[in-house]
């Protein structure tokens, strides 16, 4: 009874180690971790570790320099909305060809910009002036240009619930703002590109897909004017 007891007393130690060990390693490092032999029992047994830091830039393109922000906005939906493997410095080589240089690492890029740089390469670019009770209804990743004390700032709108709206922020990580602080912030337009390709089900507006072969036999159809229209844009476009 004594070496039972000092086998299950043993066991659960090992246990504890095991869970602290787990919970530090996500917030300080991601990789896997080899679990053979920690346990009586286990065989071969591996558990993916995310750390917090790669969680916060999952599924998104960082920007690099103060003023490629809109670059960096325009990536993540290109590549997580559309599948194209396109990296920041794509989009700057890009976007300054259609651009003042100077203008633009003094003021940073402009939608208008970003819309010559989507026509060059086949696509479309839209910017709609969006009423606040209607940005329930977009259903596509967005860029929309916040005002951050005296900041401007492209962020990739994600998806908006009632109280909160979801952003992919190419300085800040993928974070979730109080609805009201948005509404403060925004200028009240948001950019649609539209082309061939658009995944309906993107990580950006569903985090975690799923996916069925009804839903696949549609999911990378080029956006229409009327599924447009679906997406919650009932207002013509500026630009």
């Amino acid at each position: 009874m004594s070496i039972l007891l000092i086998n299950i007393h043993y066991s659960i130690r090992l246990a504890l180690i095991l869970v602290l060990t787990l919970s530090f390693s996500a917030f300080s490092f991601s990789g896997q971790i080899e679990l053979s032999n920690a346990l009586p029992g286990s065989f071969g047994l591996r558990k993916s570790v995310v750390s917090m830091h790669e969680q916060r830039y999952s599924n998104l393109v960082r920007q690099q320099t103060d003023f490629s922000c809109g670059a960096a906005a325009l990536a993540t939906v290109l590549r997580y909305g559309y599948g194209l493997r396109v990296q920041e410095e794509d989009m700057l080589d890009g976007l300054f060809a259609v651009s003042d240089i100077d203008k633009v690492r003094e003021q940073g890029f402009s939608l208008l910009n970003i819309k010559h740089y989507l026509e060059r390469i086949g696509m479309r670019g839209r910017g709609y002036k969006v009423e606040t009770d209607t940005l329930l209804n977009i259903k596509i990743p967005t860029i929309v240009l916040l005002d951050l004390k005296g900041y401007k700032h492209f962020v990739v709108l994600k998806k908006t619930e009632e109280d909160f709206v979801y952003l992919a922020d190419p300085a800040l990580g993928n974070k979730i703002m109080p609805k009201q602080k948005f509404m403060d912030s925004w200028n009240g337009i948001v950019f649609a590109v539209i082309g061939r390709g658009f995944n309906k089900n993107s990580i950006l507006v569903n985090p975690r897909p799923q996916l069925t072969a009804r839903a696949l036999n549609n999911t990378f159809a080029p956006l229409s004017n009327a599924q447009l229209l679906d997406y919650g844009f009932r207002h013509s476009d500026l630009f």
